[in-house]
């Protein structure tokens, strides 16, 4: 096991009717004025932002409003936020939505506070050393973003989609988490959500660091109730204790405990991310398609902890690595379908997809080689992305 530091700085308030404390909750984050970051219209139909709102006036919290904020989210609705929090003076962000709008807010609150281009800090050429405290509302368990200082923002003017991660800064103070919020989720939206957490378990557990028993243990349990409690979310979506064990896990999957003492990977997620930079696929949908197929090459490269992956979540019972690695993939793409998740590239809508422009992309926002678990030169990327576009 390899030294770690782990800080879960955030207080999660999970149950029935808990956005009723938001107010409180922002008070307690010491501030006097917030930011409310939001999505569609749907917040505001459904009576949540109001409802939100109203918590805020209760305790004598002032806001001001930024609606807009689509899934795959662009820097320009970062630096409107940007300027909004400096005109206005707020002093903290209150993100109402899921992991786009939670991203798009993180993105303000290092940006607010940094006298330059808030894109440094996603390029590489800043540090996040300070950021507004970030107060979370969440509505779609998926990215896991209401429990880590992550942020992932697209640049649109060259469509470059790259994350960022911060031990501390970004992370949320606090995370209120009503299932109930979720009964009305469409079931795309919903399975690709799982699909989302999963992955970021995984890019966790498929590690060459060795004696890591309990965090293998941890992340395995995690993949084991998603696996139990997904079907029953989308056969009954007003079901609490199945959505409430969704949202659940879609935090622990991505708050850093499922990768404690160990080298992660993340090269499955740079593969998606070029994907929904260039075609704006759902990014859970995107993961579907792009995890089982790295996994699927890692059977012949470095089989050994995804062979283990197969047999201790999958129950496979097969003694060679390579072929039991391959019957885990077959398992969790099955898995997926079930779930109606698309499993190819055609499946996604992109009937001929550039290879040549993904692998190139690939490469320059990950490097060469990138990834942890195998590192990747080009060929092997072009490999894994032509093994499914069909």
């Amino acid at each position: 096991m390899d030294n770690f530091t782990f800080c879960s700085p955030t207080r999660y308030v999970l149950g029935r009717g808990v956005e009723a404390r938001t107010g409180e909750l922002v008070r307690e984050m010491g501030c006097r004025k917030v930011l409310v970051v939001y999505g569609g219209g749907s917040a505001r139909r459904s009576g949540l932002l109001g409802r939100v709102e109203e918590s805020l006036t209760a305790v004598g919290v002032e806001f001001v409003e930024m609606g807009g904020v689509q899934p795959n989210p662009t820097d320009p609705l970062v630096r409107e936020g940007i300027e909004i929090v400096r005109r206005e003076g707020v002093d903290g962000l209150l993100p109402v939505g899921g992991g786009s709008v939670i991203d798009t807010a993180k993105a303000i609150a290092a940006g607010a506070l940094y006298d330059g281009d808030f894109w440094d800090f996603f390029c590489g050429k800043a540090v996040v050393g300070k950021a507004l405290p970030i107060g979370v509302v969440l509505t779609i368990p998926a990215a896991g973003s209401e429990g880590s200082g992550n942020s992932v923002i697209t640049r649109q003017s060259d469509l470059r989609k790259i994350s960022i991660r911060t031990d501390f800064w970004l992370c949320p103070k606090f995370a209120v988490m009503n299932p109930e919020l979720t009964f009305t989720l469409p079931a795309e939206q919903t399975a690709a959500g799982v699909a989302d957490m999963m992955s970021h378990i995984m890019e966790r557990y498929f590690s060459t660091t060795e004696g890591v028993e309990t965090t293998d243990r941890v992340a395995e349990g995690v993949l084991l109730a998603i696996i139990t409690e997904a079907p029953r979310v989308m056969a009954e979506p007003g079901n609490y204790d199945a959505r409430a064990n969704i949202m659940w896990a879609g935090t622990l999957a991505h708050n850093g405990v499922c990768g404690c003492g160990r080298r992660e990977d993340w090269a499955s997620h740079g593969l998606e991310h070029e994907l929904s930079a260039l075609y704006g696929v759902t990014h859970g949908a995107g993961l579907a398609v792009m995890f089982p197929a790295w996994m699927e090459y890692m059977a012949g490269k470095r089989p050994f902890k995804i062979a283990q992956y197969a047999r201790r979540v999958f129950g496979v019972d097969i003694a060679d690595d390579r072929e039991a690695a391959l019957e885990g993939v077959r398992r969790l793409r099955d898995f997926f379908r079930s779930l109606g998740l698309p499993v190819t590239i055609a499946e996604l809508g992109i009937e001929n997809p550039d290879i040549d422009t993904l692998v190139t992309r690939f490469h320059e926002n990950k490097g060469i080689p990138a990834g942890a678990y195998y590192p990747l030169q080009p060929e092997d990327t072009r490999t894994i992305y032509t093994s499914v576009i069909k």
